[in-house]
């Protein structure tokens, strides 16, 4: 071999040592540490409450986040331009609850944000929490529901005095981009099972159109079982045997409602953590509907409960690449729950939202 032929060799060499290919191990790709800005919105009611519980924790354990904070309310007809264009730097919100009036003509802020940042799936985590009494045991679903379009598109009209009409818009390129999610979100998480939820047997074109997208992403994923249940009959089922169910991906209505209902098999709303992703931005927040924000007693006596928006708040440092303290955050909370010293009357005890935190800050390693 020449001299001259030498360095051409070890350049193709060390081009190929940097080349990267996907193992069948999904490996993520570590952070490098530098912190990120995240748009914090407190939101309405006991939302300040809660986030200033997150702010609380995140100082305490030196996370390498800092908020930038836009005070919001859900009474407003539109969002501020300038935080949509802090969430689009950003790239990462966490959201107290936004009260949505109802009825009248005030558009839900929840549902502009999604639109505007097509946050187009909705991931809800329901699993018991140890050391918390509940019916069912052994239960761990996720919910990912399409979050975009269905009966959430908001296209209502009168078409005469007394009569409304709403439309219903489902399109395969949504249907097909949530079934992606879910069964990316199911082999990169060792899920093994998909059950997509409908009710094609009434709505044939549009649950069917759904269930049509579901099928031909299901048929990529061989390695993960798939199933259907008649969105009545999930009820049913999740109600009387919740562990059956492992990934759940639903259009917009239903994943409302199987959200909530899981959660409350679960253990409530106030510990199920949750967010809202897209494509470029996601907007992390309590998993399950915020039913307390406009509780009054519990932000006059200060007995919110921050577990969920927590737990969120872990999540939202995983998706920043800060593992290491999301899972400090996590373990935390969940030593809480489980000593069962400290909890909010939603859980069965009397403390303040404080008295939680306090103890949270107390279990960090």
């Amino acid at each position: 071999m020449s001299r001259r032929t030498l360095p051409i060799l070890k350049h193709l060499l060390s081009a190929r040592s940097k080349t990267t290919t996907r193992s069948v191990t999904y490996m993520p790709r570590p952070g490098d540490g530098t912190p990120r800005s995240v748009t914090l919105i407190p939101g309405d009611g006991v939302g300040p409450l809660v986030t200033g519980a997150v702010e609380q924790v995140m100082e305490a354990m030196h996370a390498p986040v800092y908020f930038e904070k836009y005070d919001i309310h859900g009474d407003m007809k539109s969002v501020p331009p300038e935080v949509i264009e802090s969430i689009r730097k950003n790239k990462v919100c966490l959201k107290g609850g936004l009260k949505t009036p109802v009825g009248g003509g005030v558009s839900s802020l929840n549902m502009l944000l999604r639109k505007e940042l097509d946050l187009y799936a909705s991931l809800v985590h329901c699993f018991n929490l140890k050391g918390l009494p509940t019916r069912h045991e052994n239960v761990d679903i996720v919910v990912i529901r399409e979050n975009t379009e269905g009966e959430y598109s908001g296209l209502e009209h009168e078409v005469v005095p007394g009569v409304v009409e709403s439309l219903k818009v489902i399109t395969k390129f949504c249907s097909e981009r949530i079934a992606k999610y879910a069964f990316e979100y199911a082999y990169l998480n060792n899920r093994k099972k998909v059950t997509a939820v409908h009710k094609a047997n009434i709505m044939k074109l549009a649950d069917g159109l759904f269930l049509e997208s579901c099928r031909e992403v299901a048929s990529k994923y061989p390695s993960i079982q798939y199933n259907e249940m008649i969105v009545d009959n999930c009820s049913m089922q999740l109600v009387s045997k919740p562990e059956q169910f492992d990934v759940m991906v639903t259009p917009n209505l239903y994943g409302n409602l199987v959200a909530n209902t899981a959660a409350g098999i679960a253990g409530g709303t106030g510990v199920m953590p949750g967010g809202n992703v897209g494509a470029d931005h996601a907007i992390f927040e309590q998993g399950a509907s915020a039913g307390n924000v406009g509780n009054e007693s519990l932000l006059e006596q200060k007995k919110a409960n921050p577990v969920a928006l927590l737990l969120s708040s872990a999540m939202m440092l995983r998706h920043l690449q800060f593992p290491s303290f999301a899972d400090r955050l996590e373990t935390a909370v969940k030593r809480v729950i489980s000593e069962g010293k400290y909890r909010t009357k939603d859980l069965g005890g009397d403390s303040t939202t404080q008295q939680v935190v306090d103890a949270v800050l107390a279990n960090l390693d």
